[in-house]
């Protein structure tokens, strides 16, 4: 019964995502902002894909501990994909409230992003093993929520003092989504049902591309 509801729920998602993303980057109209988050929106759904498709076929079949090796390197590939969809959303949030300069800012981004993506192609890692250490997990994602983190305050700012209603709850999608990951990464090894918190993260990462997309269907007309 799982593997049955959670491989249509992977399937719904994955599909949702990148089909949104495609639409937006076609129906842009030259808006770079749009653009730039059906690109986002398809990097999300492209890269979750290495992961939860052999996560699927592994469930479907033999069980996740014989996939431990494409599941490790689909884990790996989602990690950096993800890191790259908060980068262009950073970007969208330039774009979307005309921000002019702010290098410091454009480098700090890119600093965490760098980390980021440098630790976890560090070997100690493990991706390919089914005893992945904790500590690596922790290490990866502090840069990760610190960037998570950035973009959530520079979306709640700018929405707020803009009145920016199409926009006024992006920063709350980013707290949910990482409001349900931290705990995964933290206990999921010891207490597996935690891992169903990634439903409600894979929900709120949809609000968050349909956000985007509903702001493009209301000021592309």
């Amino acid at each position: 019964m799982q593997a049955i509801v959670e491989t249509l729920f992977d399937a719904l998602y994955l599909i949702t995502v990148i089909a949104i993303g495609g639409l937006m980057i076609r129906n842009s109209k030259g808006e770079c902002q749009f653009r730039l988050f059906g690109w986002m929106a398809v990097v999300l759904g492209a890269g979750d894909a290495f992961h939860l498709v052999p996560r699927a076929i592994a469930l479907c079949t033999t069980g996740l501990e014989n996939y431990t090796v494409p599941l490790g390197v689909g884990k790996c590939i989602t990690s950096v994909t993800m890191t790259i969809f908060y980068v262009l959303l950073y970007y969208v949030w330039r774009k979307r409230y005309r921000i002019n300069g702010r290098g410091a800012l454009t480098v700090a981004v890119y600093v965490l992003a760098g980390v980021r993506i440098g630790l976890c192609m560090m070997p100690q890692n493990r991706w390919l093993s089914a005893e992945a250490p904790l500590s690596w997990g922790i290490y990866r994602n502090i840069p990760f929520a610190m960037l998570g983190l950035l973009v959530i305050v520079l979306f709640y700012r700018s929405a707020k003092e803009q009145g920016d209603k199409a926009f006024r709850w992006m920063w709350l999608t980013i707290v949910l989504s990482f409001g349900f990951y931290i705990p995964v990464v933290l206990w999921a090894d010891a207490i597996p049902l935690i891992g169903m918190l990634m439903i409600p993260k894979t929900c709120a990462y949809v609000w968050t591309v349909l956000i985007g997309y509903f702001a493009m269907k209301k000021e592309c007309k």
